[in-house]
């Protein structure tokens, strides 16, 4: 029955264009990432797509009439291309609710800023096996549920939870006040295996560059490395996931 409701949640993973096709498509209640609009264009049909992206909390971006032709398949998008999520998106409290459905502490994967859309699907898939509750992502400098995410989390966007909040130090704060703790994964942390990784834990994953960002650091409560041999100085962000998340596994079953 789960599965089922699950997968009746997936939408279509498109681009939309032109103006009556993006408003038609937010009146409809589809699930719309990001909205691209020509720079400086501000007539009325524009303003009302504008209102009801602001209704929608939708994140806008004026761009010029060149990138907008870049982005364009139909080269008819008369100044406005919508980009719609490949799956609707889930809210914090819903993941919460899975874990406590399970009689389990909650287990979250917070990403920092991932901007592959590899990885992003990759990191589902481990949450998926890994026992995880739901994945957080960020509203901005961040890439959504797009049709690579659902493709490369081979199902597990069936079955795990993603929700897009607008700010990720908030939810934090928040989650905190539900004694959930939070271990970032960085190199210049306590190596994973001498940290307490039990009970209810929010796994924080950083940019694929630039790890995690200042502010969101300072509300973790623990920073934890993965012990490394080589001569380069980095895994890749789902690889790292992948590691530290199987290590609250390990934990939690020990």
């Amino acid at each position: 029955m789960e599965e089922m409701q699950m997968e009746n949640k997936q939408a279509e993973s498109t681009k939309i264009e032109g103006r009556n096709a993006v408003l038609e498509a937010f009146r409809s209640g589809k699930t719309i990432d990001k909205l691209f609009v020509l720079d400086g264009c501000k007539d009325g049909p524009i303003q009302t797509i504008l209102r009801e992206a602001k209704k929608h909390d939708t994140l806008v971006q004026f761009v010029a009439k060149e990138r907008l032709e870049q982005l364009s398949e139909t080269k008819k998008h008369q100044g406005v291309i919508a980009m719609a999520a490949a799956y609707e998106y889930a809210t914090v409290e819903e993941i919460l609710a899975k874990a406590e459905e399970k009689g389990e502490p909650p287990f979250v994967i917070l990403l920092d800023g991932i901007e592959d859309p590899h990885n992003l699907g990759a990191i589902i898939r481990t949450a998926n096996l890994a026992g995880a509750h739901g994945v957080i992502i960020p509203k901005r400098r961040a890439v959504g549920l797009t049709a690579i995410v659902a493709k490369t989390s081979a199902g597990a966007l069936n079955y795990t939870p993603v929700a897009k909040v607008t700010n990720l130090k908030q939810t934090m704060e928040e989650l905190k006040e539900k004694g959930i703790w939070f271990v970032g994964a960085d190199m210049g942390g306590e190596t994973m295996y001498d940290l307490d990784l039990k009970g209810p834990i929010g796994l924080v994953i950083g940019n694929e560059g630039e790890g995690i960002s200042k502010l969101v650091k300072e509300h973790c409560d623990f920073i934890a490395s993965i012990p490394m041999k080589g001569e380069i100085d980095s895994l890749n962000a789902s690889v790292a996931a992948g590691v530290l998340a199987f290590e609250i596994v390990r934990q939690r079953m020990s």
